[in-house]
């Protein structure tokens, strides 16, 4: 029989180091991961349909780092978008407003000399 030494210091051989799903999913945000596909559907070599599809999977940050930030302009995605988009339709309404009320009194008078 062996003798098997437990003092301190002395460590069993380690196994394989396992990686966590939470590691996994912060590597791929911190570095991105790109999966690009195309579906094709033919019937008799007369295309059908045609599905191109991309998919982007990182961090808001590293997306920022890649130049891609549609979500901020997107008035359903981004409350500042959607304030924007606001303040645009009030802005064009408000200068609508004012040119038919700078149109109406010359109107009125126009109507009001012929009716005379």
């Amino acid at each position: 029989m062996t003798d098997v030494d437990f003092r301190q210091g002395s460590y069993p051989a380690s196994g394989p180091q396992t990686t966590n799903l939470a590691d996994i999913l912060e590597r791929v945000l911190d570095k991105g991961i790109v999966i690009a596909g195309d579906i094709k559907i033919d019937l008799l070599d007369i295309e059908l349909l045609t599905i191109r599809l991309r998919l982007f999977v990182a961090s808001v940050d590293t997306a920022k780092k890649a130049g891609i930030d549609w979500w901020e302009n997107d008035p359903a995605l981004s409350s500042r978008a959607s304030r924007s988009a606001l303040q645009e339709e009030n802005r064009e309404l408000r200068e609508r407003l004012k040119s038919l009320e700078s149109e109406a009194p010359e109107k009125s008078l126009e109507s009001g000399t012929a009716e005379n």
